[in-house]
């Protein structure tokens, strides 16, 4: 049997590199030092990678793989990773999502604490100014103050609990767990994110994607209380930056402390400028312990791919162009955005999903239904759901999961149905594959439509009665929001369905406008 050849192209800590070299059956080079250009011309020998943020795993980079089985990331993001050409050629990509939790709940307790008593300010005055003024520094205290922590996860839900050892009161919103969890946990949970919005200091702990970016802007800063305190060691963008600018700036946020930004390095940022802010370069990893667990982590992941054993945190579904009949491919794709879809469509917390196939590709069934998974639960979990974790963690929030193959009844040679329920309702999207593997939905519930899942779309219930399209192009149009198509459908009960593909981005307040629409029944909003 040919050894397995692993490389490590940035660098990581030692005690990875040791766990590496004592592995008798496989070879290893530590890689990390060489110039990128030199690192290309050695990929091809190499049946597993390590990378960190150092290496862009491109289209380039993978040409020159011609060996390469599995990629570790030895770390959460993987930004730099083109994760369809991986998939494509089938690279198994896994990442390293937990291994720096405590130093990420951490950093963000030294946060809480600097931006109460103002610790950074008072340092530099001290020790770079020389200037010993104890009446400049009043700070507050943390006991009795209100936390609210946007999103209760792994992280989140550790902050709470080192908060409440200092005796404050912590609420939760996050819309996609059970109350139960938090209330079991001591920590008061609301589904109204106004009530956060009222607290003195708010931390955020949310993956990235379309419903968090911004999540908190000038709008949402005008709402709360003099002198609150804001957080973010999560990812950057989920503040914006300019509303937070000029919240600090006028006062309205007495203080802010931001490990993370938008696009980093940020070495020339405005919120540099400011003197009640505390900034650090994206250390929630920078522990020695946490870059030790990465490390070591890292490698016994490499390793296990390396014999073909698992591919634990494996983000993608490695398959090879001769493995799958060339029509199923583009149904793996759509059962993805169409799950994508509906949760997008249907926030909340998902009680149920449900997959059906007709035709062909009801034989897919298994494949269809991960990828209908992984698709639903995107929304709510970001980077931490995959291919491989699909079903555990649906089976895990007790989420019931029926596939099913069906007689072919509709019109189409081929398609699939996927059924979303929350805690606030269901829907029901259907989808196909037409010749040249064009994409497209059929019906949403019981409306037909006929739309390409692809871009900024609206989503408008409403009732079947004259002057609600011209109102929607109308409200559309005072925001300066470029509609590209307008797609409408029509139930048998006076109600009616319109997708309305537009070129800009939506805003919160343009779908509340949207809302107000008389006859409107509800509005939503998705980007695929």
């Amino acid at each position: 049997m040919q050894t397995k050849k692993i490389i490590v192209c940035d660098a990581i800590h030692q005690k990875g590199l040791d766990l590496l070299a004592t592995c008798n059956d496989i070879e290893f080079i530590d890689a990390s030092k060489e110039p990128k250009d030199k690192l290309l011309e050695m990929i091809g020998e190499y049946d597993v990678a390590i990378t960190r943020s150092s290496t862009d795993v491109d289209q380039k980079f993978i040409d020159k793989a011609e060996n390469l089985t599995s990629i570790v990331r030895a770390g959460v993001g993987v930004d730099n990773v083109d994760m369809e050409g991986c998939s494509k050629k089938g690279i198994v990509v896994m990442n390293v999502p937990t291994a720096n939790t405590i130093a990420a709940v951490e950093l963000t307790m030294a946060y809480l604490l600097s931006c109460a008593r103002s610790l950074p300010n008072a340092n530099n005055h001290l020790k770079l100014d020389r200037i010993w003024k104890r009446e400049k520094w009043y700070g507050i205290e943390l006991k009795d103050k209100k936390l609210g922590v946007i999103g209760f996860g792994n992280i989140g839900s550790r902050v709470a609990k080192r908060a409440l050892a200092f005796e404050m009161d912590v609420l939760t919103y996050d819309p996609y767990i059970d109350a139960s969890r938090a209330l079991d946990n001591g920590v008061s949970y609301t589904t109204n994110f106004d009530d956060i919005l009222s607290c003195d200091f708010i931390t955020i702990h949310t993956p990235k994607n379309n419903e968090t970016i911004n999540v908190i802007n000038s709008k949402e800063i005008a709402k709360m209380k003099d002198g609150v305190r804001l957080i973010n060691c999560a990812r950057g963008g989920l503040y914006n930056e300019d509303a937070l600018y000029e919240g600090l700036k006028s006062g309205k946020v007495a203080y802010a402390g931001i490990d993370v930004f938008a696009k980093e390095p940020a070495t020339d940022h405005k919120l540099l400028d400011l003197e009640n802010i505390f900034v650090t370069p994206h250390l929630g990893a920078n522990t020695l312990e946490s870059q030790e667990k990465i490390a070591t982590q890292a490698a016994e992941q490499a390793i296990s791919a390396a014999k073909g054993i698992s591919y634990p945190n494996a983000l993608n579904l490695a398959y090879k162009e001769s493995e799958m009949p060339n029509f199923v491919k583009p149904y793996l794709e759509l059962a993805q955005k169409i799950g994508y879809l509906a949760a997008q469509i249907n926030l909340g917390h998902v009680k149920s999903i449900k997959i059906e196939a007709e035709g062909e590709v009801a034989e897919y069934l298994e494949s269809l239904t991960t990828f209908a998974l992984v698709g639903s639960l995107k929304e709510s979990m970001g980077e931490k759901i995959n291919y491989v974790n699909a079903d555990f963690v649906a089976k895990e929030k007790s989420i019931d999961v029926q596939s099913m193959k069906v007689a072919n009844k509709s019109e189409y040679k081929n398609k699939i149905v996927i059924g979303l329920t929350t805690d606030k309702e269901t829907i029901v999207i259907g989808g196909t594959v037409f010749d040249e593997g064009i994409e497209k939905i059929v019906h949403v519930n019981d409306i037909k439509l006929d739309f390409k899942p692809k871009g900024k779309m609206i989503f408008f219930s409403n009732q079947d009665k004259p002057g609600v399209i011209a109102n929607i192009s109308h409200a559309l149009a005072e925001h300066k929001i470029n509609i590209a198509d307008f797609r409408l459908g029509r139930g048998g009960h006076g109600d009616a369905f319109a997708v309305v593909l537009v070129d800009n981005m939506v805003t919160k307040d343009v779908l509340k406008e949207l809302e107000a629409i008389e006859n409107c029944n509800g509005v939503s909003y998705a980007i695929l």
